[in-house]
């Protein structure tokens, strides 16, 4: 079972990002944060597998605390952030901090995509979970 922490400031994010991972039975959402903040404190007491992590948040971004979380608890982190297509500077930045992949959050069609988006987030996050993440 890959235990999975969801870090989003949006409520509907997480609640989205949350339904859909709890879907697969070897998937297990053991918490969720708002900001890196109380991501810090939760994944001291829940000892995730794999954090999917939200870019842009109040108090401090996805991509500084990357740099922190490698530096001090390497883990496997997927990246979900509308910054996140592929080949945006900042996407290159949080792989190179040791993000092991990224997924760009649903557009608004996002009825029609689900299928589709649902099947992505999974499988990155079912492949994250294998990462042999280094300490930076």
């Amino acid at each position: 079972m890959i235990k999975v922490l969801v870090v989003d400031d949006s409520a509907l994010v997480r609640q989205l990002l949350t339904s859909i991972l709890d879907a697969d039975p070897g998937i297990q959402i053991v918490g969720t944060a708002v900001d890196p903040y109380q991501a810090r404190e939760k994944i001291k007491k829940l000892s995730p597998d794999v954090l999917t992590l939200d870019i842009e948040m109040p108090r401090m971004d996805g991509v500084t605390f990357l740099g922190n979380l490698m530096r001090l608890r390497p883990m496997p982190v997927v990246m979900v952030s509308t910054l996140t297509e592929q080949g945006a500077d900042v996407t290159l930045r949080a792989l190179e901090m040791g993000a092991v992949d990224f997924v760009s959050k649903p557009k608004l069609d996002v009825a029609q995509q689900l299928p589709d988006y649902a099947e992505e987030i999974i499988l990155k996050v079912k492949t994250a979970a294998r990462a042999k993440v280094k300490v930076l």
